[in-house]
């Protein structure tokens, strides 16, 4: 049940009996929240050798990753809409729809899972397209092979800045680069503590097609274009396939970019020659950096209809110059740490190593993989996957894709694209209870756009209602099944659940915000739309039960009857359970909004007969229709898991599907991709078995050489970037997600505190997450017993907290009940007050 819709069901009667004396602390959270924020820096000791080293700022158009070179120091960038291709192409495959009922056939009635596969690769579209690196920023400076004396480089995740310092010769030379969001640029000041002694020279170039010119004395131009389209790395066809093409004859795809970088000295002298920036006999020097493309919308041509690059990159940078370095980096400090430093996470080093000023963080990471107790570490963790939110997904712009928005490969792995079949959700789980709601909404805004693409690939592909989405998608809103026509396998090409999932962001950002409007003009209609395009695929098996045919699971095979690796089947445990989900979400939606009362009777009576979850003969839930074998009993998907999360299907008091969730986690082992591991440390968590989580945590943490080949090993490289391998940021989103699912969960209804707290966690506190229901949750705890809590009501619902511990509201005499889910204690709220609860 939705909290908002339970939110009065008690409030008078406990109204009545807190009594008219009751005093409720205004807001007894108040504290500066950098209090007891510990010191979240990373550094090292040494320039990266590597991408997977250097450092991420972002705002979320702007992305840098620095490297902290000596005389040569590297700036990656990247602009958030760079893409490759233009607006999704329709009627790419007429004839798809042609073979739905053939595929139905084979399944239903013949069970003949290899024709249903070779059939089901007749309804492919074309791949998505690319997210693209933008150029790089070469600065430059002769030291004629002197070496430093003293080196350091960090990222100040409070701060979201970094910083290099090294002194060669006596004199320290610093680089500080940030990027602002409310002035969409990106600073670089460069400073030396000897007066002249700036000598360098600052260039750039482009995998992309890209032409330089200079402006006037300090001002350095890139102009290009990107390409109009770019196939995917894994897709290598032959045959003269060029997989990189510029060319559009329509003068639609491909968009246009541009780069300037302005240099400002307060002294010394700024030239420019041969396409660069010459500073000579400087003491400070400040880079501005502004970038623009053409992208003008999902649905309209970058290069015809697109905007103007050069007048935004111009304004920008023009607006930015025209102030100095402190006030821009007061306007971003302010804006940063508004959202960053919502949320706290401290856990007590019993064995007081404080290691983070002591060990660089990729030894220090190095020591941790090994077995060292940090907790510090782990915390550092967390808050770095809310800096990478942040510096990612910001509202105006688009979503984080599988990389955030830090690339530079022309081809990136898996496209750097929008993987709908986990990817793309894992990125934003973190956004709501780590109290980034904010950051929520780039993704919000992109499903509107994939709901429109959806409706014309259910009508065209499938002869259907609603809106769907497959696996793959990218900033155009791609929503066919990849393959380029019939070379895709099945098994990860042919997926129908992507809208329906997505469909869960919206109904989840609403359950946290309790933002009526959204729900009624955003949320409710995609959400029904995606409903409606299920009720046309779903079809009767022989029993009257309502499945999906044709069906995957991500992206594993059985084997059948005569023991041949399959794709294609009937009703996947995790094509049922999106739609549950869905089907309840919706149901719950209408009633909230009191709307359409026939279409809700409608869902209620399908939601019935919907093919259920099933037990296997090993104790574990299925995955498949039957009992299949499955090819890889490890296999880094566990989709069938679901209705356990993000899903809310298989609860505590549903102790027989709970069971066979923990014996399916146990059968498929701890080992995966990163991403992989981040999802298990959520269903351990909802599990209740904080250690089990914590373990994962420890492994999701492992290191990984950046020198090292790709092992299928996940983990987290030099610069705390998850490790699929290679780099997918999900697995960062995931971990970070994990950790605040261990502290606090409120899918079930009401609220638990501390549900899988690991033993090696006796002592912290918590500061700033958000529950659904709009709570704002503080607490701190003890020898793994929780001491105190504070909550703060955002919309002033109901609340309900279950902890371990019985509670008291103070000022009241209010305390908690002991019940079958723990101690509970229920009392009404209003708006924006806090209430303090200790143990009674």
């Amino acid at each position: 049940m939705s909290f908002f819709k339970q939110t009065h069901l008690n409030h008078l009667k406990i109204v009545a009996f807190i009594g008219l004396n009751t005093l409720f602390s205004p807001d007894a959270t108040a504290q500066n929240p950098q209090s007891n924020q510990q010191d979240l820096k990373l550094w090292y000791n040494k320039p990266s050798e590597k991408w997977i080293e250097a450092l991420p700022v972002g705002n979320g158009k702007i992305g840098a990753m620095i490297f902290g070179g000596i005389e040569d120091e590297l700036l990656q960038i990247n602009e958030s809409t760079l893409w490759s291709g233009g607006p999704v192409k329709t009627n790419v495959n007429p004839e798809s729809k042609t073979y739905l009922p053939k595929i139905r056939e084979a399944l239903l009635k013949e069970e003949d899972y290899t024709k249903a596969n070779l059939l089901t690769k007749k309804m492919q579209g074309f791949y998505s397209q690319s997210y693209l690196p933008l150029g790089d920023i070469h600065i430059k400076q002769n030291f004629n092979n002197a070496k430093p004396t003293s080196y350091y480089r960090d990222l100040d995740i409070a701060n979201a800045v970094a910083t290099t310092t090294f002194t060669i010769n006596g004199v320290t030379y610093k680089r500080e680069i940030f990027t602002s969001a409310p002035d969409n640029i990106l600073l670089i000041r460069i400073s030396a503590t000897k007066k002249g002694a700036l000598n360098f020279t600052v260039s750039s170039s482009s995998q992309l097609r890209f032409t330089p010119k200079t402006i006037g004395n300090n001002e350095l131009v890139i102009n290009g274009k990107a390409p109009a389209n770019a196939d995917p790395s894994y897709y290598n066809p032959g045959g003269g396939r060029n997989p990189i093409v510029y060319e559009d004859p329509t003068g639609c795809d491909g968009m246009r970019f541009q780069y300037r970088i302005k240099a400002s000295a307060k002294d010394g002298k700024v030239t420019v020659a041969n396409s660069e920036i010459n500073i000579q006999n400087a003491t400070e020097v400040t880079l501005y950096v502004a970038a623009a493309t053409s992208f003008n919308g999902f649905d309209k041509c970058p290069d015809k209809d697109g905007k103007d690059e050069n007048k935004i990159a111009t304004d920008l940078i023009q607006k930015a110059a025209k102030q100095n370095y402190s006030d821009l980096f007061k306007k971003h400090i302010t804006d940063f740490k508004k959202y960053f430093n919502r949320v706290t996470f401290t856990v007590k080093d019993t064995l007081k190593a404080n290691k983070q000023k002591t060990i660089p963080s990729n030894e220090r990471l190095k020591e941790y993989s090994n077995g060292a107790y940090d907790p510090g570490l782990e915390t550092l963790y967390f808050q770095f996957g809310r800096y990478l939110l942040i510096s990612s997904s910001r509202p105006g712009g688009p979503p984080a894709n599988l990389q955030g928005i830090w690339n530079k490969e022309l081809r990136a792995p898996w496209s750097s694209n929008y993987t709908t079949n986990i990817n793309a959700e894992m990125n934003y789980w973190p956004a709501e209870v780590t109290n980034l709601s904010e950051m929520h909404q780039p993704f919000l805004d992109w499903i509107q756009d994939a709901a429109k693409t959806g409706a014309v690939t259910a009508r065209e592909f499938y002869g259907a209602k609603g809106w769907v989405v497959h696996h793959n998608s990218d900033i155009w809103g791609l929503s066919n099944p990849v393959g380029d026509r019939g070379d895709g396998d099945p098994v990860w090409a042919n997926w129908w659940m992507g809208g329906n999932w997505l469909s869960q962001h919206l109904f989840e950002h609403y359950q946290f915000t309790g933002d009526k409007k959204f729900l009624a003009e955003k949320a409710y209609p995609v959400m029904k739309e995606a409903a409606i395009f299920t009720l046309d695929w779903l079809v009767e098996d022989a029993n009257g039960y309502l499945v999906t045919a044709p069906s995957t699971t991500p992206e594993n095979k059985f084997k059948d009857k005569n023991g041949n690796e399959q794709a294609v089947s009937i009703a996947t445990t995790m094509d049922m359970s999106i739609i549950r989900d869905l089907f309840r979400n919706l149901i719950e939606a209408s009633q909230i909004l009191d709307i359409d009362k026939e279409f809700r009777a409608i869902l209620i009576a399908k939601q019935s007969k919907l093919y259920p979850l099933q037990i296997g003969k090993n104790g574990a839930l299925m995955e498949w229709y039957k009992d299949f074998e499955e090819t890889d009993i490890h296999h880094r998907h566990v989709s069938h898991l679901f209705g356990l999360y993000p899903g809310r299907e298989i609860t505590p008091s549903n102790t027989k599907f709970l069971d066979a969730s923990k014996k399916t986690l146990e059968i498929r082992g701890d080992e995966g991709t990163g991403w992989s591991k981040g999802w298990k440390i959520n269903w351990w968590a909802r599990l209740q078995d904080g250690d089990h989580a914590y373990n994962l945590i420890r492994q999701l943490l492992n290191y990984v050489d950046p020198l090292a080949r790709n092992s299928g090993i996940g983990g987290t490289y030099p610069n705390f970037f998850d490790a699929h391998p290679p780099f997918q940021i999900d697995g960062n989103f995931a971990g970070t997600a994990g950790m605040a699912e261990m502290l606090l969960q409120s899918y079930n209804g009401y609220i638990q505190l501390l549900p899988a707290l690991p033993k090696a966690w006796k002592e912290g506190q918590v500061k700033g997450l958000v529950t659904r229901g709009g709570f704002e949750i503080s607490m701190n705890w003890n020898k793994q017993e929780l001491q105190t809590v504070a909550v703060k009501s955002l919309n002033g619902a109901e609340c309900i907290l279950v902890s371990n511990v019985p509670l008291k509201l103070e000022n009241t005499y209010i305390t908690s009940q002991k019940t079958d889910k723990g101690y509970q204690i229920i009392f009404p709220t209003i708006k924006g007050t806090s209430y303090q609860l200790v143990r009674k």
